[in-house]
């Protein structure tokens, strides 16, 4: 039996019928074709899939979509305005800090939900902020020095 929630995805509102079961990140894989967010541990420990939730990062695969009815979600795809990149999405790819991509969206939505609250965050801030989100390929010193990078835009 599905259940009619109402999303606000990156700006549009969605009407949706969805299983009791399925995930906040289902939804925006499957049913909206919103794909930034990665599908990665399903544990909420790799932050593959972190999005904005009412303003606030969470990793998808822990919400349940019926959970998040009648919220606003924004997903990487919604972080850039126009036709640009969001300052960070920028630095990531001036830096290098994109290296598989894997994590990349997660990241970014970490990092735009930081410099959001604390425009000038320090490097011992930003590895706190970033602390959910894995990334096997960097090292994350390019992600810190991109993140430091876009605090100063």
């Amino acid at each position: 039996m599905r259940i009619p929630i109402t999303l606000n995805a990156n700006g549009e509102t969605h009407e949706l019928y969805v299983e009791p079961r399925w995930t906040l990140l289902d939804v925006l894989r499957n049913e909206l074709e919103l794909r930034g967010a990665h599908r990665g541990c399903d544990s909420g420990d790799c932050g593959a899939c972190t999005v904005l939730l009412a303003g606030e990062p969470v990793p998808a695969c822990l919400v349940l979509a019926v959970d998040a009815d009648g919220s606003e979600v924004v997903t990487v795809e919604g972080v850039a305005s126009g036709t640009g990149l969001h300052p960070v999405q920028t630095s990531f790819v001036r830096r290098g800090a994109v290296q598989c991509g894997y994590c990349t969206p997660g990241m970014v939505i970490s990092a735009v939900a930081l410099l959001r609250d604390n425009p000038r965050p320090t490097e011992p801030e930003i590895r706190a902020a970033i602390a959910g989100n894995l990334c096997r390929c960097t090292g994350y010193s390019k992600i810190v020095e991109a993140i430091l990078e876009a605090s100063r835009v």
